[in-house]
């Protein structure tokens, strides 16, 4: 039995896991929202071009840097406990960002924002189990998906909506300030809803492996993150080298602590699990579908010449395709059992190719067939909410006893890097083949070839998928 609540789930334990779902909705959305509203913040703040690039990565680095811990201390000292701390602190530090009068304030607010997000965000996921009864569980996941889709799908069209509004004259400072009375409300209803889960073990943190395990994400997602708006200068590949170096030395040291009977950051037991390792390296490839909302606001901006609002309506048809998605998972996974991840994924690269084929016959400004982009924009969303429940469920269900916080927190932080490695390649290859003057027929033929590199990405991820569901994985060959 993983948990005190593992047989007798809670009475009002969807009201309970409706609380939980906002501290998985907030991250992706805070991630997502800041790319609306950067122009505003330049002007308003006078940041310079790197300034801006530490707005997006200082939340994403500290997100991601974090997350295995937050996951790990939600095991050992309560999911509701660190929830609640990690929600309030991200209303503190959403206050910090809307009220920032300087660049420095404003980074030092979404450094604050990340490591918040890391410790709420798997606690959601991670109480599936305890809260739950095992008929119920595939439904809580289908909502958990349509969820986090929502957030990544639809931050454009609510940061474009909130900017337009200018509610109060706050400007970009609302895309902040609105988190406030959202995170006062879930306080009012969390405290006494939300059930103390915690896995059995009276082990402390493993601090040694805290500081390990962020140094060795630290030196891989920074690079990554800033390596291209920096021009790639020789301590940022020195810091990629260092990364598996550091993360050998963590992993030693997390053996050696399990077999002198200590509780390490990361179980070595997740090595032995079957498919574990593929399935993870498969999450790689598959989330680098978050550059394609970088660049395809890039585009309908500044090749198209749309509005901060019309540029993030168009991302509706993806967020209505990823809330239907994950609510029909459950007769999908009927129908179609393990190769429901690796299907979505390739109803993902239909979309994909549909919307490169589409955007490279379009004359350049020209403003792309309607129905075409909303069927393909569609298919990328509902494909999207076939695949993410549905892998990550596949890897948290072989969490060792105790640890759902922990394996939780491994998926996510493997989500963030997948995250941070489409952004900074494809983002960069994008760049790359636009012109310094981003003309529209240079950034539609960039779009065009970055979507079919997504879609390749896509391919292999699919294929790793099958592979780590496989009957072959499962018995270790």
């Amino acid at each position: 039995m993983k948990d005190s609540l593992a047989i007798k789930p809670t009475a009002h334990r969807w009201v309970a896991f409706a609380v939980l779902l906002v501290g998985a909705f907030l991250p992706p959305l805070d991630f997502f929202i800041v790319n609306l509203a950067l122009p505003s913040i330049r002007s308003d703040l006078r940041i310079t071009t790197a300034e801006v690039e530490l707005v997006i990565s200082a939340y994403a680095v500290a997100y991601a840097v974090f997350l295995i811990t937050g996951g790990r201390l939600g095991d050992l000292y309560g999911q509701r406990n660190v929830f609640l701390l990690g929600i309030a602190g991200f209303g503190a530090s959403s206050a910090i960002c809307g009220l920032a009068s300087s660049p420095l304030m404003l980074i030092v607010g979404r450094v604050l924002q990340g490591l918040s997000a890391a410790a709420m965000a798997p606690q959601c996921i991670a109480s599936i189990d305890t809260l739950f009864p095992v008929h119920e569980r595939s439904r809580a996941l289908g909502v958990y998906g349509a969820t986090i889709g929502l957030a990544a799908t639809t931050a454009q069209a609510i940061g474009g909506v909130l900017i337009a509004a200018d509610i109060f004259h706050l400007a970009w400072r609302v895309i902040f300030l609105i988190n406030l009375p959202v995170v006062v409300a879930v306080l009012i209803v969390g405290i006494p809803f939300l059930p103390d889960t915690r896995g059995k073990n009276p082990f402390p943190l493993d601090k040694l492996g805290v500081v390990l395990c962020a140094l060795a994400l630290g030196l891989l997602v920074v690079p990554l993150v800033e390596g291209r708006e920096m021009g790639w200068p020789w301590w940022i590949w020195l810091m990629l080298i260092a990364s598996p170096f550091v993360a050998i030395s963590f992993w030693r040291y997390e053996v050696a602590l399990a077999a002198c009977g200590g509780m390490p950051l990361i179980s070595p037991e997740l090595s032995q699990s079957p498919g574990l390792l593929v399935g993870l390296l498969g999450v790689l490839f598959f989330y680098v579908i978050s550059a394609f909302f970088l660049t395809f606001s890039v585009y309908l901006q500044d090749a198209l010449g749309l509005s901060a609002l019309v540029a993030g309506l168009m991302f509706i048809p993806c967020g209505v395709g990823f809330f239907i998605g994950p609510l029909t998972t459950p007769l999908a996974i009927k129908l179609f059992g393990r190769f429901v991840p690796a299907m979505g994924m390739m109803l993902e690269v239909i979309g994909c190719l549909l919307l490169s084929i589409c955007i490279a016959q379009t004359p350049p400004g020209v403003t792309p067939e309607l129905g075409v982009i909303v069927v393909a924009l569609g298919l990328i969303g509902f494909g999207q909410g076939w695949a993410l429940p549905t892998l990550v469920r596949s890897l948290i269900d072989r969490a060792p006893p105790g640890g759902s916080g922990m394996i939780s927190g491994v998926v996510g932080s493997a989500l963030q890097i997948s995250c941070a490695l489409g952004i900074a390649i494809l983002g960069g290859f994008f760049f790359g083949l636009a012109d310094p003057e981003h003309s529209p027929a240079s950034l539609a033929a960039a779009l065009s070839v970055t979507m079919l590199c997504i879609a390749l990405s896509l391919i292999i991820a699919a294929l790793l998928a099958v592979y780590a569901s496989s009957p072959r994985a499962k018995n270790g060959r």
